[in-house]
């Protein structure tokens, strides 16, 4: 299979410490290529969903709860916006400047505003604690983050730690402004390693301590490609940030703890040092890198969790959705695992069309793997 699995004896005598629920371990056995029983599928709502649909979006969660497992009656009308998803400006821990223009979905960062636009205020900028405070400037209380994993062990699911999306490269052009970060790519500038290695020492800190608190697997999210391409080269992003991401993704498999990374955009010329850095699952968007591109470079060397195409969904017909997941299906499945289906619904997206969504994705989990018609989709016609 060509993967990556420094410390996997280490991890799965790590999992039999305590057991872990059926679909927990079915997780597992997509992820290791160890013939799992169904192809995991996940379905995402944004905030902004459920303020557009309410209830009529809770009709169907709860009619398909196996994609939301975690779903209870009524959890929306609880439902609590953080910072970055109400209506306004804010500035985080690292000083940086947001702004959202639409409640429920995400702020974007202000690059006018980038606290080190200006080369000469990096000399007197400390980056924030990382053990003290959470991206929102709130403090952290790691006995209760403790307390919450040893509980996720006893309920037999994994014990997840995270690092706030946008945590490396992206980190850099918060921190710069988009156009400043690429100039300084371009033109060599001695002075981006001193900002590279304060971001990275930035994400160790909270990569060991994910660790030390019990985590069994970590989830990153930044998103390192564009609608078509990298925003820089395959080498410049060998040279400047393939070594940071071995840094933080080697102390995961160190300690046997699963990487999970999350990336928007396109970014197939660089998954197999990615998959060289120590990623276990992949979540690259359907669109931007195409099901050709992620066979050849990904299919049976990493698990893949295939963001379905969210830019299809708000225009697709029924028959288009469901075309579209069983050609995932189709071309990425294999008997052996490796391959799980995610879909991000926004407010954009028709409420038949979400329905659609869960009713092909509930299909899919019924698949038998070991079956070549099924998987051909000879049945689903």
């Amino acid at each position: 299979m060509g993967m990556n699995w420094r410390k996997v004896t280490a991890f799965n005598q790590q999992m039999s410490a305590q057991a872990k629920n059926k679909h927990t371990e079915n997780f597992l056995r997509a992820v290791e290529f160890r013939y799992p029983e169904w192809i995991p599928c996940t379905v995402g709502t944004l905030p902004a969903t459920w303020i557009r649909y309410g209830g009529e979006l809770e009709k169907i969660v709860l009619e398909h709860l196996n994609l939301f497992p975690d779903y209870k009656k009524g959890d929306f009308k609880e439902m609590k916006l953080t910072r970055a998803y109400r209506k306004g400006r804010w500035k985080d821990v690292w000083g940086i400047v947001w702004e959202n223009i639409e409640e429920g979905l995400d702020s974007v960062p202000v690059e006018k505003e980038a606290p080190l636009r200006n080369w000469e205020d990096l000399e007197n900028y400390k980056a924030p604690p990382p053990l003290f405070f959470d991206w929102f400037g709130e403090e952290i209380d790691w006995e209760k983050e403790e307390e919450a994993l040893e509980e996720a062990k006893k309920e037999g699911n994994l014990a997840r730690g995270f690092l706030v999306h946008g945590f490396m490269y992206m980190r850099l052009y918060y921190l710069r402004g988009f156009t400043n970060l690429m100039m300084d790519i371009g033109s060599e500038d001695p002075r981006l390693n001193q900002l590279i290695e304060m971001v990275l020492n930035h994400n160790l800190g909270l990569v060991n301590k994910w660790i030390e608190t019990g985590a069994e697997y970590i989830y990153f999210g930044d998103d390192l490609g564009h609608q078509k391409s990298l925003p820089i080269s395959p080498s410049d992003w060998r040279r400047y940030l393939k070594p940071c991401y071995a840094k933080i993704f080697g102390a995961c498999q160190d300690a046997g703890v699963y990487v999970y990374l999350h990336s928007d955009g396109h970014f197939l010329e660089i998954i197999e040092d990615l998959i060289e850095c120590g990623v276990n699952i992949i979540n690259p968007q359907f669109r931007a890198n195409g099901l050709e591109g992620l066979e050849k470079v990904a299919k049976g060397k990493v698990c893949i969790d295939l963001d379905l195409d969210r830019q299809l969904f708000p225009f697709a017909s029924r028959q288009e959705i469901r075309n579209h997941i069983w050609k995932a299906v189709k071309v990425l499945s294999s008997k052996e695992g490796g391959l799980m289906l995610r879909a991000e619904c926004g407010p954009d997206v028709p409420l038949e069309s979400i329905e659609t969504i869960c009713q092909v994705l509930e299909e899919v989990r019924k698949l038998k793997l070991e079956n070549p018609r099924q998987i051909r989709g000879e049945n689903f016609r």
